[in-house]
């Protein structure tokens, strides 16, 4: 094996673990290998050259870019005399990585907050109803209390999701040096 295919490989090795890691947190495989392609580039692509490049649909390839620029994993990069859109990867990996988590996790936990206060304050409701059955009764009131408790570990998951936000994690688990 020449220089040249070493270097592929060894490339190829890393874009397929990312891609299996993105994997893990509901990125596709493909969207994962564009990351991990856009890595290794050493200038700003178009979508054209990354379609030539990974032989994906000119459609898939912009949703995908679409996607990473949500993720804040991509960003569109401007070049004087170049008409088309440019695009390269975050290669700051504790960026990537906090901005990646941020997004994730402020959603679930929200979207599980919002589910959870509803439910309290329905059970609350049955709790307090004359027509409501002994047994229901207790069985809302610890439902009540197992929610209010499942609240207090989402306020605390919040918190951490701040300090990735902020960067103040990086002030209890400093960033390892190059």
């Amino acid at each position: 094996m020449d220089g040249k295919e070493q270097l592929h490989h060894a490339r190829e090795r890393v874009i397929e673990a990312i891609a299996q890691n993105m994997n893990l947190y509901g990125v596709t495989d493909s969207i994962g290998r564009l990351y991990g392609m856009l890595y290794f580039q050493d200038h700003p692509m178009t979508l054209d050259e990354m379609k030539e490049e990974l032989g994906m649909s000119k459609t898939s390839m912009s949703t995908s870019v679409r996607s990473l620029l949500e993720l804040k994993m991509v960003e569109k990069v401007w070049k004087k005399g170049m008409r088309k859109d440019l695009y390269q990867a975050e290669e700051d990996w504790y960026q990537t990585f906090s901005d990646f988590f941020t997004i994730k996790w402020r959603s679930g936990v929200s979207m599980n907050m919002s589910a959870m206060t509803k439910s309290i304050a329905d059970l609350e409701c049955l709790v307090s109803s004359e027509e409501t059955e002994e047994e229901i009764r207790t069985a809302a009131m610890l439902d009540i209390e197992k929610l209010k408790s499942a609240l207090t570990y989402y306020e605390w998951l919040n918190r951490l999701v701040d300090s990735f936000e902020s960067g103040k994690i990086f002030e209890f688990i400093p960033k390892n040096k190059d």
